[in-house]
């Protein structure tokens, strides 16, 4: 398979995923598979899952970066239209260039490009109907 080329040529301004974000999961009771990993496995639980993955940047090795870690509630419509039963986060540089080259690809975005105060997420579907969500932090 040909690999595709990204918009620019400079590493730090591909547009490209550079690290898992999260991982999403359903659970048929989130709260209690929540204290079963702070419990028995450590988790530090907050209130979005666990936060307490972290990992340096190797080229910058001051950056930290978290990874979320979070069961949802069997079913739970933040999945649609996925019928999977895990999603994953991934972290990316360049979102908006990032999302131009997947039309261009003719990917499925399911959603425009929201801000938030942590960054800007917008989801996306791979070919075997799973829901990714794309984040720049």
């Amino acid at each position: 398979m040909e690999e595709q080329e990204s918009k620019t040529t400079d590493s730090n301004t591909l547009t490209k995923v550079t690290g898992i974000g999260g991982i999403f999961f359903f659970s048929d009771n989130p709260e209690e598979t929540r204290a079963w990993y702070a419990k028995n496995l450590g988790f530090d639980i907050n209130a979005w899952g666990s936060a307490g993955f972290e990992s340096r940047d190797v080229d910058r090795p001051d950056e930290v970066h978290a990874m979320q870690w979070s069961p949802f509630k069997t079913g739970d419509a933040y999945f649609a239209p996925s019928s999977k039963a895990f999603m994953i986060n991934y972290r990316v540089q360049h979102l908006e260039a990032l999302v131009d080259k997947l039309r261009e690809n003719g990917a499925t975005i399911l959603d425009d490009i929201t801000p938030y105060d942590y960054g800007k997420l917008v989801h996306i579907m791979n070919p075997d109907g799973n829901k990714i969500e794309l984040w720049e932090p």
